[in-house]
């Protein structure tokens, strides 16, 4: 089967799940307003300019995760999804999905967010297969640490070879659709790259490569 890869954040969704989940610890008192406030504006100017320290990132974006027991997690984030993420996804970002669903294509989203957030996003476009940054759990608990390769930039590629070898799947026809120029090193290995909603650098990399640049609103 022919594979359709998804990035999340600026593509299917109109806006960034990690950023609106610490927005949202914000509104709801779970961590300092302040704090929180500078240091997700610091990261995130830092992923747009591609000079993100994805594992300084995480130890910042992964301690609430830590601090609260899972079940006050799991409540949480389901406001989030209904809250937050539900008024994030379009139409065309759900007919695109639904195009490759009916075309027999096997659906996969791929993000640097961490699965906890993104599980539930992905089962609201009914895609299963997810490669996400993993959050370590101990004993029913989160940690505040990474379980394995970050799903950032090259640690995407890393983590999709993974992912292919364990389904026995292929790149043969695959596309990949992405905003981000930190994708580009994704995008360089599929068959059919697509810049979606591109960031002016990913755009420029496009237009010089031929790539296939849509605007999903």
């Amino acid at each position: 089967m022919t594979l359709a890869i998804f990035d999340l954040d600026n593509t299917l969704l109109r806006g960034d799940s990690d950023y609106e989940w610490g927005r949202f610890l914000v509104e709801i008192g779970a961590v300092d307003a302040a704090l929180a406030g500078r240091e997700h504006d610091r990261y995130y100017s830092e992923y747009v300019a591609g000079t993100l320290d994805i594992l300084e990132f995480l130890a910042f974006q992964l301690r609430p995760l830590a601090e609260h027991d899972l079940q006050t997690l799991e409540a949480w984030r389901r406001r989030f999804v209904h809250t937050r993420i539900r008024p994030l996804i379009s139409g065309p970002a759900r007919a695109l999905v639904e195009r490759h669903r009916a075309a027999g294509d096997t659906l996969l989203i791929i993000t640097a967010t961490n699965s906890f957030i993104t599980r539930p996003i992905a089962d609201a476009f009914g895609i299963s297969h997810l490669i996400a940054t993993e959050p370590e759990r101990r004993d029913g608990r989160f940690t505040g640490r990474v379980a394995g390769v970050p799903s950032y930039r090259e640690g995407k590629v890393r983590r999709l070879e993974d992912w292919l070898a364990a389904h026995g799947e292929s790149m043969t026809g695959s596309t990949f659709y992405s905003d981000s120029h930190n994708d580009i090193p994704l995008l360089e290995r599929v068959d059919h790259p697509v810049a979606v909603n591109p960031d002016d650098q990913l755009e420029r990399h496009a237009r010089e490569r031929g790539w296939e640049v849509i605007a999903l609103e």
